[in-house]
């Protein structure tokens, strides 16, 4: 439990640039029709209200996933927090897949979108999760560092 704060940070943190990979994304002209705030607000009812989508898309990055790299990853195999944060992005993403996708009428793996709509969320969430691992580390890490100091 005492590291939940660490993971929330790190949540946020990963969150911040996924959203900010997202609005590049956007203003590229890629992809225009995978909105995910948008998406996610139409599952929320309020298709008009993008804000609904991104605080729903802010609260699965910090609490959801926050949580996860707190809770399970010293029980995921290997040692590297970065690599325990993609093992959670790529989780997150089969379950948006074969989830999210179908019932935003996306269709699995969002194939009614084309072939590049699951290639890119995959490269975004391999993105998130090792931005979510690394800084979940750097803070566990730093945790550690300040402790050593405390006792000596």
């Amino acid at each position: 439990m005492k590291d939940i704060p660490k993971g929330l940070l790190a949540g946020l943190v990963a969150t911040i640039v996924l959203s900010l990979l997202m609005i590049l994304k956007a203003m590229m002209g890629l992809m225009p029709q995978l909105d995910l705030p948008k998406m996610l607000a139409g599952m929320m009812g309020s298709p008009d209200m993008p804000i609904v989508g991104w605080v729903v898309h802010f609260a699965i990055g910090i609490v959801v996933y926050g949580v996860a790299i707190a809770a399970l990853g010293s029980k995921l195999p290997g040692s590297s927090r970065v690599g325990h944060g993609v093992m959670l992005g790529i989780t997150g993403w089969v379950i948006m897949m074969v989830a999210l996708m179908p019932m935003a009428g996306a269709g699995l793996f969002g194939m009614n979108m084309g072939v590049m709509a699951p290639m890119m969320t995959l490269v975004l969430h391999l993105i998130f999760g090792a931005v979510l691992g690394w800084i979940y580390g750097r803070s566990a890490a730093s945790q550690g560092v300040s402790i050593s100091r405390a006792r000596a």
